[in-house]
């Protein structure tokens, strides 16, 4: 037989039960054909690994691909650990804008600042142009009066939107901090971004993907929401491929807000959908359509999350997105549509319910092995993973959380609840699967970060956060590889090194299961080959 592409003496880790391991393997088209003996096969092409370790490539079930991109070209924000740090950063930038122009930049954290940008500082540096800047958990900004202007919140003109807050101090005047919806009365001043600029912002993002070993991403939420990219947004990535510069494979999330009411046939039971009845699961291998998304609550850091108790030392619970009994209807309209749904639920009140939604919908429409989802389920009890797993909904913690941004989350939950932030074994051990997935540009994206944080649960102080959720570099790596694929309904496409799967698959520098857990992030990500074809590292492995 020939083959394409053989690859040999290879240390193969190819989370395939039946083999799980492997010396070498062949590719035919963009599928694996053979695992193991490969000595009767002819090649084009031999790849010789000299006992480098190949590991399935990477997913990320819940992230921003666009966002990211767009926040590549902005201020950069993330490692600011003073106010005026940030703000000689803003007016650098606004003075190489016009005068009109908006300042706009990403990713600070007010814990590591001491608190949030204010408006009066940004009105000095901006030289009367307008600022937005977007906290790293995309659930709050910080803008200056001018923006505010815009807006209408100077001037009393705005409508806040339900589920949103404008920041006051105690005189009733704003500080400039918009909490959830409201950051849409910002969203559409500089929205709807074009077409080109939303393809150019996918691939620089996939390019870094790529070089990180991931070979399929989940983007969650693309259409409407507060982010309010683009009606056109799917067609970015369209185009991205059509340009040749889509290096990963990308299943779309529309947001619930993209979905409009449908009428059929007075037998076909969806109310509320796409046109032509596009739901989750339409598409190829390339480009997806996937879960339907919906923000039931906010963040931790903001403490904007629903929670059934108060904050630490503090009377807020968080609260919900909107209307309960709106957001359920929507929910359950979607269930009945064909849509699988991911609700976004970080504290324990919104968990609740989107618990109750999932449980109603499927007891007045049953719908088998739908695999709808909580995104995050940050703060959850026993109870609550219990009934995860009666229900058959799987949970989506972001485990890089607790190394990035856990010390302030442990703040805002205090002592007594820190052991039920992010929970990973407690779900495996419920019988629920948790795919890997990092909600970036919130945490580092890097799949191998992530794998170390699973295993250690190490905040960057160094503080173990749940010692009882670790879980084995093995179980990490099936997060990241199978369990993702799983979710996405395309475990018998990819996530294992499997004849007839897709070859997709990363060179790593090292063996992950056996180095010092605390080196797996460092660890080189060599080559990564999406369906045999080499997208990055092709360099080091001469051509």
């Amino acid at each position: 037989m020939h083959v394409d592409l053989i690859v040999k003496n290879a240390n193969v880790l190819t989370m395939d039960d039946n083999c799980p391991t492997a010396d070498a393997f062949a590719v035919l088209g963009d599928r694996i054909v053979a695992i193991g003996e490969v000595t009767a096969l002819r090649a084009d092409r031999v790849l010789d690994l000299a006992g480098a370790t190949v590991v399935p490539g990477f997913g990320d079930a819940h992230n921003h691909m666009a966002w990211y991109g767009l926040s590549l070209d902005e201020i950069d924000l993330g490692a600011c650990t003073e106010l005026t740090e940030l703000y000689r950063l803003v007016g650098e930038r606004a003075a190489q804008l016009p005068g009109d122009a908006f300042v706009i930049g990403s990713g600070y954290d007010h814990t590591k600042l001491g608190g949030h940008p204010h408006r009066t500082e940004l009105d000095r540096v901006a030289g009367g142009r307008p600022v937005w800047l977007t906290h790293r958990s995309g659930h709050m900004c910080s803008v200056n009066s001018e923006t505010l202007r815009l807006t209408g919140v100077l001037g009393g003109s705005a409508v806040v939107p339900e589920g949103g807050e404008v920041v006051r101090d105690s005189d009733g005047e704003p500080t400039g901090l918009l909490e959830e919806q409201a950051q849409n009365l910002v969203v559409s001043l500089v929205t709807p971004y074009s077409l080109d600029l939303l393809t150019s912002a996918v691939s620089r993002a996939s390019a870094r993907f790529a070089a990180q070993g991931l070979t399929h991403v989940t983007e969650a939420g693309i259409g409407a929401g507060w982010l309010g990219k683009s009606p056109l947004e799917l067609a970015a990535y369209q185009q991205a491929i059509e340009q040749g510069t889509l290096d990963v494979r990308v299943q779309l999330m529309p947001t619930i807000d993209a979905l409009h009411p449908v009428q059929g046939h007075a037998d076909d039971p969806m109310t509320l959908g796409l046109d032509l009845g596009m739901r989750s699961g339409f598409g190829d291998d390339r480009l997806r359509l996937g879960p339907v998304k919906m923000w039931l609550d906010g963040s931790l850091l903001g403490r904007t999350a629903a929670m059934n108790e108060p904050f630490c030392h503090d009377t807020r619970h968080g609260y919900l997105q909107d209307d309960p009994d709106k957001m359920r209807d929507a929910l359950i309209a979607a269930h009945v549509g064909g849509w699988r749904v991911a609700a976004h639920a970080i504290g324990d009140r919104a968990i609740d319910f989107a618990l109750g939604v999932f449980e109603e919908a499927q007891r007045r429409h049953p719908r088998p092995d739908i695999r709808h989802r909580i995104e995050h389920a940050g703060v959850t009890s026993t109870a609550q993973v219990q009934r995860m797993a009666a229900l058959g909904v799987t949970p989506l913690p972001q485990i890089r959380f607790l190394h990035d941004i856990g010390d302030a989350m442990v703040a805002a939950v205090g002592p007594e609840r820190r052991d039920s932030l992010y929970r990973h074994a407690s779900f495996l051990h419920a019988g629920l699967r948790v795919p890997g997935s990092s909600d970036r540009p919130v945490a580092d994206g890097a799949p191998l970060a992530a794998i170390e944080s699973m295993v250690t649960r190490l905040t960057s102080t160094g503080a173990l956060v749940g010692p009882d959720e670790r879980v084995d570099v093995f179980t990490a790596l099936r997060a990241y590889t199978l369990d993702t694929a799983w979710i996405a309904g395309e475990e018998h496409r990819r996530g294992s090194l499997t004849p007839g799967k897709l070859a997709d698959f990363v060179v790593l520098g090292d063996d992950i299961t056996v180095i010092d857990p605390t080196r797996i992030s460092a660890t080189e990500v060599v080559a990564t080959f999406l369906g045999g074809e080499c997208m990055h590292g092709a360099d080091r492995l001469g051509g």
